[in-house]
């Protein structure tokens, strides 16, 4: 047996234990990891300096930087955020109704944790504490397996979880993180049927599209991010201009920042000097279609691979539209169904925007920086679904339970 199969065994072994714990239990947990955090922040920081230090000597950009950086604010957030997830309710064992058969069945749909999930994520320290908390709150076992450019940061954060869980009294096998961050670790977790029950991947289009291609274990699909705007010709455009350069700039390092805008060619020559003004502001690299590139000479030309990339930097694509048509069509062909934005003030093209773009989260006048699970009233998410089952968008502790009937008789037989 292996040292990672070993590791996974463990929590198998504990699962059901977890599973019957009581929301006073959980909570309880969940406390102390959130104060071993506040507590622990100077170790936390240590960690995460090396990883940084690291990460900075082997030419990692400042955007990714960010990204892997862990400061004293935002410790204290995670922290905070493990205390919202506490406040959350618990979905384990609630009902979900029952219904009487004529046979004089009582049939009760019950929510029930899903097991041992195994999640594969690289270079956000914050993930290892969302994750762990998440799965604990819902009844769930975590396999955390990080990248090598926060492996130190994990390290230390999985401790000061595994310490706080048993202190509280609940197995410290509840969370585990695998140490090694080879790519052999993460095929070899992908073949561990017997033990995960469910695998979420978490990083960029390579992480994902290996571990969807080749898991013998279900999967939810999470993450990648070609998110786009829409200014349509009728929008206010120094909104529309705020909410792109929101939606590009606030944090372009993760899944829900916008890679293309679009722009209705009614509008192209009024808005797009508006925008590039803004987005000046952070040497955003512009990369337009022939008409964007006639009204801003400076912006490089846009191939088919740039209106399907998700950058994670300060890089947009920008395509002029001739109309809201044109416009949905190149979003089902080039997005993720992540998160899509329309800026308008045409009610009924807003309607037509929410109804046929299928993306997770659809937007009217608002930037797609807000798909997140705090933001939603989750407490943080797993991840952000992109697929349809079983669970789409933000995914919360909810979104972590499964079903089971429990059905009560008196004698009946078929």
């Amino acid at each position: 047996m292996t040292d990672l199969e070993r590791q996974c065994a463990s929590a198998k072994s504990v699962a059901r234990a977890l599973a019957s714990a009581g929301a006073a239990e959980k909570n309880r947990a969940l406390e102390a990891i959130a104060r071993g955090l506040t507590q622990n922040a100077g170790r936390v920081l240590e960690a995460n300096r090396a990883d940084v230090d690291g990460a900075r000597r082997n030419g990692m950009g400042a955007v990714l930087l960010d990204r892997l950086t862990l400061t004293p604010e935002r410790i204290a957030g995670i922290a905070a955020g493990v205390r919202e997830i506490a406040l959350l309710p618990d979905p384990v064992g609630r009902s979900d109704g029952t219904v009487k058969t004529p046979e004089g069945l009582s049939i009760e749909r019950r929510r029930v944790p899903l097991g041992v999930i195994g999640v594969i994520y690289e270079s956000r320290p914050n993930v290892t504490v969302d994750i762990a908390a998440l799965c604990l709150k819902a009844g769930n076992c975590a396999i955390l397996r990080g990248g090598k450019e926060a492996f130190e940061s994990n390290l230390a954060l999985s401790e000061i979880i595994r310490a706080a869980i048993s202190d509280a009294g609940l197995p410290a096998a509840c969370v585990s993180l695998v140490t090694d961050t080879s790519r052999a670790s993460a095929d070899e977790m992908i073949g561990m049927t017997a033990y995960i029950d469910l695998l979420i991947p978490r990083g960029g289009a390579g992480l994902i599209n290996h571990v969807v291609s080749s898991s013998k274990i279900p999967v939810i699909q999470t993450g990648v991010g070609n998110c786009h705007v829409y200014v349509e010709s009728s929008a206010d455009l120094g909104m529309a201009a705020d909410i792109i350069f929101n939606a590009k700039c606030s944090r372009p390092s993760v899944c829900n920042a916008a890679e293309t805008l679009l722009v209705d060619r009614a509008a192209a020559a009024d808005f797009l000097p508006k925008a590039k003004a803004l987005l000046d502001t952070k040497d955003v690299e512009l990369r337009g279609c022939p008409e964007t590139r006639a009204i801003i000479p400076s912006a490089v030309p846009a191939g088919d691979e740039d209106y399907y990339a998700e950058f994670l930097d300060y890089i947009l694509a920008v395509k002029v539209v001739g109309g809201i048509d044109e416009a949905i069509a190149h979003i089902g062909k080039y997005g993720s169904a992540h998160s899509d934005a329309i800026v308008t003030n045409n009610y009924a093209l807003s309607q037509r925007f929410l109804d046929e773009v299928d993306s997770a989260a659809v937007y009217v006048n608002a930037s797609t920086r807000f798909t997140d699970g705090g933001v939603f009233g989750l407490g943080a998410e797993i991840g952000i679904s992109t697929q349809k089952l079983h669970a789409r968008g933000p995914m919360g502790v909810e979104h972590l339970t499964s079903t089971k009937y429990v059905i009560r008789g008196d004698g009946q037989v078929r």
